[in-house]
């Protein structure tokens, strides 16, 4: 089967989670908001009144099925792509970990909009630094030590073993992105999650990936996307 991923074409956002399980699987897939005519056709299959239309991207695809909200395309796409464990019980805790992963995808994006996204970032900077700081100090300690327990405690270098799941192509993601807005922070912490700084690098090593990564299908970060580089909040 060809898949057709639909997502804002400038920005990685939470599109990039599913990005990463397609490309890490070697998928046939298109990033069809990227392609001609994709941004209308994306607007027009949101904006349907019949079916199954989705609230908003990102959103899959496949064949007749139209799937949205990047936890679900994951826990569709995770048996079909081999990224999945085929017992129920641990398909159903790989998700239980990707919806852990979308609360802290809120958080990080907070922080620099703890307002609310209908405001500019430069009209709420205080509240921002003030969240960045809160964020630091108590969220990312509770979130990566989190996964840092589960890694470690795993018997394998992955969430969940010796196979890797999507949810460690995530954890690759969030790592990434911390590292891009938050350097400075990001390197202070990094010697108190070792297993999850392993895990990132296991992945960043995996031959479709670090193909992905090399090409012009990984959109580079901006100030748009979900992680964004404020040197103001970094300190």
């Amino acid at each position: 089967m060809r898949y057709e991923l639909y997502y804002w074409p400038t920005i990685q956002g939470r599109g990039e989670y599913v990005r990463l399980a397609l490309e890490d699987a070697g998928a046939d897939y298109v990033d069809a908001a990227r392609r001609a005519n994709g941004m209308n056709r994306m607007m027009k299959m949101m904006d349907a009144s019949k079916g199954t239309p989705p609230f908003a991207p990102p959103f899959l695809k496949a064949g007749k099925l139209v799937i949205g909200q990047t936890a679900n395309i994951l826990l569709y796409l995770g048996p079909r792509l081999g990224l999945a464990p085929k017992a129920e019980a641990q398909r159903l805790w790989v998700h239980q970990l990707q919806l852990t992963i979308a609360d802290f995808v809120v958080e990080i994006h907070d922080t620099h909009h703890p307002l609310g996204p209908t405001l500019y970032y430069e009209d709420q900077r205080p509240s921002a630094k003030k969240r960045t700081g809160e964020f630091w100090s108590e969220r990312v300690p509770k979130f990566l030590g989190y996964f840092e327990r589960l890694i470690g405690a795993s018997g394998g270098p992955y969430l969940n073993g010796r196979r890797l799941c999507y949810a460690d192509l995530s954890l690759f993601q969030i790592v990434e992105g911390l590292r891009y807005s938050f350097p400075h922070n990001m390197n202070r912490f990094a010697r108190k999650v070792p297993h999850l700084i392993a895990l990132h690098e296991r992945v960043a090593a995996r031959p479709n990936i670090k193909a992905y990564l090399a090409s012009d299908r990984r959109i580079p970060f901006n100030e748009d996307g979900i992680f964004r580089h404020y040197p103001v909040l970094d300190r």
